[in-house]
Formats: structure tokens, C-alpha cells, sequence
């Protein structure tokens, strides 16, 4: 409801009634002294935020005991939580006749609503970790193999010595090392590409990298065009970047399947490889404009082998605090992203 000032908001508080508690809401007056608010839940004790996580743990990890483990909790306070938040709501939430706990059609209701204030919860957690942090000792940033390196190491060169207090660290990945490392809290920042549909994910678009399949020129016995084949290519070594990730899921790009491969740390130790040789595979773009030009390096991609393009983006994790260093960073990057794309000639 909206004040005469137009102010839009409400003052909720709960009075007490010689038979059940009410829930009213009150339009609050102008310079109001008494701000505090109240939530009252008509006919039924207040439920805690505990017992609300307990409850949500119990659904999304299919047990008690697995639900225990996730909240550093034991089963009988699990138990107990759940037991009482279906005590105090008079529903019950949880169907036990089965190996699997699940939510009844009930609970899977409660549960929907329950997850919007959880959310919103750690949010403001978040919030308030963020306002009581000083400036970081250290700010953790990872490079990722698709990102052009000079540009991008000049621009945090010049960020970082307006930052004395805060030392840079800095490391290098490749493939799904850096997305692994954000995961893992080992990051509070990545210049990679990553998988802008995660909600855990927050991005900044920096550019579209365009990989380009080659080879050196007189390296194939055969002449070049857009017809070769995948198995053309079988008996030629296959210079491929090593995946730093520890743990994550291995994935393969560009792999040909039976190809005698090559493996290499980085971008620039494939690109000198191929150059001398020894293998063919895909390169980005900005690492090879003038052995194209020049004729040292001939595209193969065609029909069968296509290119590739990679999108580069910050990324962050949009579900813990970031300090007030790391909000810079993002902000300046967000800024800049127009003038760093074009000094990254992306």
C-alpha cells in the first residue's frame, strides 16, 4: 500500500488475543519512531530458520542422516527439527514409508516458499560478511588458457597498484581448472570461459575467442581444403592442452578419437609445436594472426572439422561475499569491459 508521499511499504506486527495470536499488518506513520518489525503466524507457534534448513536438507539429500552430514548436524537434531516444524505447521511435510524420505504434496508446497526465504537469508548473510570485511590481504584471480594473456596482465597490473594492501595472486589454468578452482573457493575471480546458465555463477561478457584448427604449411602430405576428414587426420599427432581440473567431470574439445595426441600446459607451447611440426590442433585466434598472414600456419577447417568459438568471461560467484577489493575489481571490469575487449582485439 502506498503512503499520500508515495512511499510504498508495511509494518507488520502480531497482537496477542485471549484465544490465538493474529497476524496485522499496519500502515506505518510518517517518522514512525518505533521501526521494529514482527512476524506472527496465526494459530501456531513461530518455526525457526533451523528447522527450515533442516527441513529443506532432508528433501534435496533424500535422508536424515545424508541431510546431518550436509548440515554438521546430528540425525536426533535433524529428527527433532523436522519432527517439530510438522508439529508446529500441523501438516505433515515428509512421507518416511519409503527408502527414500520425500516430500509430500504438502511439504513439496511449504518447501517452494520455505527456499525463497533461505535464499534470501544467505543473501543478506552475504550482505552482512561483505559490509564487515576490511580491505583483503590477498586477492586470488585465475587465468584461464583462452585468455589473451599481455593485455589482460597489463590492465590487472595497473588496477592492483592502486590496491597497496591487497597482494595479488595470481595463477594459470587450463580447460576446466579455473571454473574448478571458483567452485572450490580456491578463486574469487576467473578470466575464463564458464557456464553462464550455473545461478551460482555472476559473468561479465569480455569477448567471443575464435579457435581456428591449423596446421604447418607442408605438414600434410596432401593438399589442404575444406573436405578433410576426421579420419584423414587419424594418423597425425594431435597436440591437445592437459586439463588442470583435479576432480572435476573430464570433458574433451576438439578430440579426435584413436589420434596419437601431444599434450601440452598451455596455449603458446601448442601454438610452437604445431609451428615446428610436430602436431596440428586448434589455436585462438588472437594467438595466430600473423603465422596465418604469413603463411607458417594454413586453417584445415572445413566441413568435417569445424572451428570453434569460446565465449571470455569473468566470473564470480554470485553465492559468497566478495570484500571490498574484489567489488572494485568486478565494478572496474564491468566498466571496462568495451576498451578491454578491444585491447584484447576480441
Amino acid at each position: 500500500m502506498a503512503l499520500s508521499d508515495g512511499t510504498s511499504w508495511w509494518r507488520i506486527r502480531t497482537t496477542e488475543h485471549p484465544a490465538k495470536r493474529s497476524l496485522v499488518a499496519v500502515l506505518p506513520i510518517k517518522n514512525y519512531k518505533d521501526s521494529r518489525f514482527f512476524v506472527g503466524i496465526s494459530n501456531m507457534s513461530d518455526f525457526t530458520l533451523h528447522e527450515l534448513q533442516c527441513f529443506d536438507a532432508v528433501v534435496s539429500t533424500g535422508g536424515f542422516q545424508s541431510a546431518a552430514a550436509v548440515l554438521h548436524r546430528t540425525h536426533p537434531a535433524v529428527f527433532a527439527a523436522v519432527a517439530k516444524l510438522e508439529r508446529q505447521l500441523g501438516l505433515r511435510l515428509l512421507d518416511r514409508s519409503g527408502y527414500r524420505v520425500q516430500a509430500t504434496d504438502a511439504g513439496r508446497s511449504f518447501l517452494l516458499r520455505a527456499q525463497t526465504l533461505l535464499r534470501e537469508m544467505e543473501g543478506l548473510q552475504a550482505h552482512a560478511s561483505q559490509l564487515a570485511m576490511g580491505e583483503e590481504s590477498v586477492l586470488r584471480v585465475v587465468i584461464g588458457d583462452v585468455c589473451p594473456r599481455p593485455p589482460i596482465l597489463a590492465w590487472l597490473s595497473r588496477f592492483f597498484a592502486r590496491c597497496p594492501v591487497t597482494r595479488l595472486d595470481l595463477h594459470f589454468e587450463a580447460i576446466d581448472g579455473p571454473q574448478e578452482r571458483l567452485f572450490d573457493n580456491d578463486a574469487d575471480l576467473i578470466l575464463h570461459h564458464a557456464d553462464r546458465s550455473d545461478p551460482r555463477l555472476e559473468c561479465i561478457a569480455l569477448g567471443e575467442i575464435p579457435f581456428i584448427l591449423v596446421v604447418a604449411a607442408g605438414f600434410l602430405p596432401f593438399p589442404v581444403s575444406r573436405d578433410i576428414t576426421p579420419a584423414r587426420m587419424r594418423g597425425f599427432t594431435q597436440c591437445v592442452i592437459r586439463n588442470t581440473a583435479q576432480h572435476s567431470v573430464a570433458r574433451n574439445y576438439f578430440i579426435i578419437e584413436g589420434a596419437h595426441q601431444c599434450t601440452v600446459a598451455d596455449q603458446p607451447m601448442k601454438k610452437e609445436l604445431i609451428l615446428h611440426g610436430m602436431g596440428w590442433g586448434h589455436l585462438p585466434r588472437f594467438l595466430i594472426d600473423e603465422e596465418l598472414r604469413d603463411g607458417r600456419l594454413l586453417s584445415i577447417a572445413g566441413d568435417y572439422l569445424p572451428g570453434n568459438v569460446v565465449e571470455l568471461v569473468a566470473a564470480r560467484r554470485r553465492d559468497r561475499p566478495h570484500g571490498p577489493v574484489a567489488r572494485r575489481l568486478w565494478d572496474a571490469i564491468h566498466a571496462h569491459s568495451a576498451s578491454l575487449r578491444q585491447d584484447m582485439a576480441i
